[in-house]
């Protein structure tokens, strides 16, 4: 399984995120789990990836959080959680998407 982590610089949320992806990955204990995280740093290439926002999170190349309404684009996003809205999807939340 391969996870992407996306971001930009100047995102305060993608650092958290990336704990929250170690944390959630050492809980399922999958052997074939790989992670790499890939800066975006122009529009051009957000548009190139279909960056919709920092962080955005690819799981085998597809983004589990996506809802439809993410924009294209250097911006950050905004995850529902159960905690009410974050800069991340939360531990439980990546956990379940891994499994």
């Amino acid at each position: 399984m391969k996870i992407e982590l996306l971001y930009f610089d100047g995102c305060p949320n993608w650092a958290v995120a990336d704990e929250r992806i170690a944390e959630a990955a050492e809980l399922v204990s999958r052997e074939d789990l790989t992670v790499h995280r890939r800066k975006v740093a122009t529009e051009q290439e957000a548009i190139a990836v279909g960056f919709t926002g920092s962080p955005t999170i690819l799981i085998d190349g597809q983004d589990p959080f996506a809802t439809g309404d993410e924009q294209v684009g250097l911006a950050c996003r905004v995850y529902s959680t159960p905690h009410g809205l974050a800069g991340s999807p939360s531990v439980a939340q990546l956990v379940d998407a891994l499994s």
